[in-house]
């Protein structure tokens, strides 16, 4: 049987070029409640640190569909959600957010 966070990183590793999901989805997704979106980030973190290096960070946004851009990957992340057809507005949220949205059953 899988731990909540392996199944987070099945989950991640799994959105789809293109689309994007929030961090509460691949919590409930994973078999936890809403609180739990609040470590989604420190297990797929420590998940990269341990050799998984495929993770689609980019894809992982928050719920209003606003998009985590800092300063060190500011460009890369722009690049990647142009290559994949992923519209930002001014304030870096996605313009066709319910449009890419990825949704778990």
């Amino acid at each position: 049987m899988q731990t909540f966070s392996e199944r987070v990183i099945k989950i991640a590793l799994g959105i789809p070029k293109g689309r994007v999901t929030t961090y509460g989805r691949i919590a409930r997704a994973a078999g936890a409640g809403p609180m739990a979106s609040q470590s989604i980030t420190n297990i797929l973190g420590k998940a990269y640190m341990s050799g998984i290096k495929n993770i689609p960070f980019h894809r992982i946004v928050y719920s209003d569909g606003k998009v985590w851009i800092n300063d060190e990957y500011k460009n890369k992340r722009l690049a990647l959600y142009k290559k994949e057809g992923i519209k930002l507005d001014k304030n870096n949220k996605i313009i066709n957010f319910r449009d890419v949205l990825v949704e778990f059953t």
